[in-house]
């Protein structure tokens, strides 16, 4: 139901995202950022569900055009080492938020797997967002600490994750409680990856509780 657009950085240069829209004027917007595959038809499946939820949806290619398969998970690991996280934060993920302001009232961010450690980052980086959700996903303390978070967080992690560790979610989490950050954080008993339907570790019962946590904490924050 989206469409691909491109839109300008704040430096000027160009980027490119699949946008889905409610076709409710003035829909609140939300920033959903890639997995470490990139700009995969599972993430357009999100951004088009968030449409239908009443949000404009903008998913920016931070692979510019690349994706990678699923059974190629060293492919996946050079591409996103490659990324310049930083980089594209600040560029790629705030020009999605200032296209979408254009339209929206308010603009959260939400990313899953790499796109959680981005959407992190852009709560601590990016002052266009009023809210961001995490999946998965933490960025390294060199880069982003608990205290350096400026919008309402949510995160929901998996208990069995050799990637996004409980003892770093729970470190992060007390790291944001120390600094009287707005946040809450959700486990659930699945694996890194389990919101995506296109694999394995997709678990359809802890999916659709973090969706509706999810929905639940939008409507809280940009409405």
């Amino acid at each position: 139901m989206g469409t691909r657009i491109p839109f300008t950085r704040p430096d000027g240069g160009s980027a490119e995202g699949y946008l889905a829209n409610a076709g409710i004027a003035n829909a609140p917007g939300v920033v959903v950022i890639q997995e470490w595959w990139g700009l995969q038809d599972q993430i357009k499946g999100i951004c088009d569900r968030f449409a239908l939820a009443g949000y404009d949806a903008l998913a920016p290619d931070l692979y510019a055009g690349k994706t990678i398969p699923y059974h190629d998970g060293e492919a996946a690991g050079r591409e996103m080492s490659s990324l310049n996280f930083l980089e594209a934060t600040d560029q790629v993920v705030r020009a999605a938020a200032q296209f979408l302001l254009r339209s929206s009232g308010k603009v959260a961010i939400a990313g899953f797997c790499m796109g959680g450690a981005v959407a992190v980052l852009a709560a601590c980086r990016v002052p266009e967002f009023s809210a961001a959700i995490a999946f998965y996903g933490l960025p390294p303390d060199a880069v982003a600490k608990p205290g350096d978070v400026k919008a309402p967080l949510q995160g929901h992690f998996a208990n069995s994750d050799d990637f996004i560790t409980p003892a770093a979610v729970d470190a992060f989490e007390n790291g944001l409680q120390a600094a009287g950050k707005t946040a809450e954080f959700f486990r659930y008993e699945a694996s890194h990856a389990f919101m995506n339907e296109q694999r394995y570790v997709h678990d359809r019962a802890c999916a659709e509780l973090a969706w509706g946590r999810t929905r639940d904490f939008l409507a809280q924050h940009i409405g």
